[in-house]
């Protein structure tokens, strides 16, 4: 018995009469004589042919190939036809796969879910469609990397392989902290320019823009720069000490007072041109750059003065309107005796960070206290991209290593789905997840596994020029550098508040302390099964606690179509994000604070806790409050206010989210051009009048609530 490998990756046993019917029907259009016996020799010669070798495994191209050669021999007018019929029927095959709707669906802009995938791609720009054109390709062949098992998981919707568009198709990387330090001191090469230690602080921005955009054109996640302000502080203090040696020279009175106030202006016209360029270019994946600056430790006037012009750059905004950016997201850290209170040394500076916060919603907090007891570290670990950790790491030296440090990649549980089967059994629902789980390990080894073999010189920028913290050679193969921890490589989870409906019967997480618990023990269960397989394997698996800006849609929908319309559940057409709180309850901010307390501490790999905010411009006190409240109980912070405006009426405050976008409240406007909306999508924020949410993230967004005051 013969076996033949279809296209789709399946089996079947050799059947002659398929040969000889095509080949009778060319035979027939060509109006030779005898198109049977034609049809009869041909069809028996091919068997012959395939049947020399009957312990390989025919594929239909060979047997096609076979077919054509017996033909062009014999019968050179029917192998004529025969070709013809064969790319004619190739054509109708590949107009109807999946590969040639979804691109033809991007082209057309007929297939929403293609066109609405990232809330920072404009689908309608070249790069873009271009970016997104290959990562359709890249999905339709995951399955050359990915195990028969593992593949049909992420397309039923059990679990979901994060960036298929990128990754294991080619060997990128995910998110990182950029060793920027390492990079501006020692130099590097940028093509075929080599870049010297910049000697002033406007070229160090300068550079620093250059460094972004390549690192975030070489891996598929966000790019974060630590603890800039202490990274550019030696270059303020170039810049300051030229301006000094001006003075001098020239005679100008109060010399230092002139350096220092031209340092400054240096200062935030460098940091302004690196906000500028981040938000003007797009790297190669058709995109700008997904970037974060974290600040906020240093304590020198140069440091202060790389934190205060960061802060007065976002305030300003962008361009004659002023609008707010979406990069680089802003992280502010802050620590009991340097900024938390009036009497610490940068408390002043705390005071721009809530002003800048109440009216461009960033930056972000992280709680340094009790960041440094989740990860370990000494000093306080920034997120890579939005929302992404490292735990504290040691070289062989025995030195703790921050920058340069990395994420491999993600895969996801559908906990939901979890929940629907086990039928409010809690024990069955642990035994699914345990299953679920052995699962994702092995997809997520299979990223590790993709970049075995790998040189240094597929991303010069990352692994030859010290962006990931190493100088190594170009033909050094780069899979040590991620191992015993270096990198970390994540499980993801999604739709905590689901879970709890489901599983007690629609009790809402909020007003049940048993539902509570059962949650955290699910995370926690998690976690503790992250820590086995790093134990187990010595590669840095963590918790991480999934954004879900499409996942959030796609688990849903698949889920609804299998198990039909569950109240609360997928009838709103979303999942809730990783362990939040549901986006509707009302509730103080402080109570959803407490809430979601405790949380990061078993998801330590990713987190962040939100509230959403009224106005807040003229009550920072109160924004204050809410900051303070934060710090001492969620490592990682960010509050949600109205940052919108209209450039048809002047209206500034918050559009009115609606199923088909976004409208102004005083006029109705709705254009993407003159409506200027920002809303956080994930961890970072998004504009999505000019570039649509997923049908799922626009209804979770309308059901959005504000916290306040006296409305639990």
């Amino acid at each position: 018995m013969l076996d033949v490998l279809k296209r789709d990756g399946t089996t079947a046993t050799f059947d002659i009469l398929k040969v000889a019917v095509a080949c009778q029907k060319a035979a027939t259009a060509a109006c030779v004589a005898n198109p049977g016996a034609i049809a009869l020799s041909v069809a028996a010669e091919v068997e012959g042919r395939c049947r020399k070798y009957p312990s390989e495994v025919l594929d239909i191209p060979t047997i096609q190939g076979y077919v054509e050669d017996a033909l062009m021999r014999s019968y050179p007018e029917v192998a004529r036809l025969y070709i013809e019929y064969r790319h004619d029927r190739d054509s109708i095959r590949v107009k109807g796969s999946a590969l040639h709707a979804q691109l033809m669906g991007l082209v057309d802009k007929t297939d929403d879910e293609v066109v609405t995938e990232n809330a920072n791609k404009d689908a309608n720009v070249f790069p873009v469609m271009r970016d997104l054109m290959a990562g359709i390709v890249s999905r339709q062949f995951a399955s050359n990397f990915l195990s028969k098992d593992v593949l049909q998981a992420h397309l039923d919707g059990d679990l979901h392989y994060h960036d298929l568009d990128y990754s294991p198709f080619l060997p990128f990387t995910n998110c990182c902290l950029v060793d920027l330090r390492g990079m501006l001191d020692h130099g590097f090469h940028l093509g075929n320019a080599g870049i010297e230690s910049p000697r002033s602080i406007g070229v160090a921005c300068a550079v620093t823009s250059q460094i972004i955009a390549q690192v975030a054109s070489h891996q598929y996640g966000g790019t974060t720069i630590p603890d800039i302000d202490r990274t550019l502080a030696p270059y303020v203090q170039k810049s300051y000490e030229k301006n000094l040696d001006i003075a001098r020279q020239y005679a100008i009175s109060d010399a230092e007072r002139y350096a220092r106030e031209r340092t400054e202006k240096e200062t935030y016209d460098g940091i302004q041109a690196c906000e500028y360029e981040i938000n003007t270019l797009f790297s190669s994946n058709g995109q700008q750059p997904f970037v974060t600056f974290s600040f906020g430790m240093g304590r020198s006037w140069q440091e202060r003065t790389i934190q205060k012009a960061i802060l007065r750059v976002r305030l300003k905004g962008m361009g004659k309107e002023g609008i707010t950016p979406v990069f680089p997201k802003l992280v502010y850290f802050i620590e009991d005796g340097l900024n938390l209170k009036p009497e610490d040394p940068n408390y002043d500076v705390k005071q721009l960070a809530l002003e800048c916060a109440s009216k461009r919603m960033y930056p972000d907090i992280i709680s340094a206290k009790l960041n440094r007891a989740l990860t370990g570290s000494s000093e306080p670990v920034s997120p890579m991209g939005c929302r992404s950790f490292l735990p504290a790491w040691r070289n062989d030296a025995g030195q703790e290593v921050l920058a340069g440090r990395n994420n491999l990649g993600v895969v996801s549980v559908n906990l939901p789905r979890i929940a629907i089967e086990a039928a409010r059994d809690e024990t069955r629902f642990f035994t699914i997840l345990d299953e679920r789980l052995q699962l994702a390990r092995k997809a997520l080894m299979s990223r590790i596994e993709r970049l075995a073999g790998v040189k240094a010189n597929i991303a010069p920028i990352l692994y030859t020029e010290g962006a990931f913290g190493m100088r190594l050679k170009p033909d050094d193969e780069i899979l040590d550098l991620f191992r015993n921890g270096r990198a970390s490589i994540s499980l993801g989870y999604i739709g905590l508040h689901e879970i709890g409906l489901l599983m007690s019967g629609g009790e809402h997480p909020f007003d049940s302390e048993a539902v509570q618990h059962f949650l955290r023990k699910v995370v926690a269960h998690l976690a503790q099964t992250t820590r086995q397989w790093k134990e187990e394997s010595g590669w840095g698996f963590s918790l991480y606690s999934t954004p879900s800006e499409s996942l959030c849609h796609r688990f849903c929908k698949l889920d609804a179509a299998r198990y039909g319309e569950l109240p609360g559940v997928t009838d709103k057409g979303y999942y809730t994000n990783s362990f939040h709180l549901d986006v509707a309850r009302k509730v103080t901010p402080f109570e959803k604070i407490q809430f979601e307390a405790g949380f990061a501490q078993s998801a330590s790999g990713g987190h962040i806790t939100y509230v959403e905010l009224p106005n807040m411009r003229h009550n920072l006190k109160a924004l204050e409050r809410i900051w303070d409240h934060a710090v001492e109980h969620v490592p990682y912070f960010g509050t949600n206010t109205p940052v919108d405006s209209c450039g048809k009426c002047g209206f500034m405050g918050e559009a009115c989210a609606t199923a088909q976008g976004f409208t102004c409240p005083d006029c109705g406007n709705h254009d993407g051009a003159s409506l200027s909306v920002t809303r956080r999508v994930c961890g970072y924020l998004g504009s999505p009048n000019a570039r649509p949410f997923n049908a799922g993230k626009q209804k979770e967004v309308m059901r959005r609530v504000k916290h306040l005051a006296g409305q639990a």
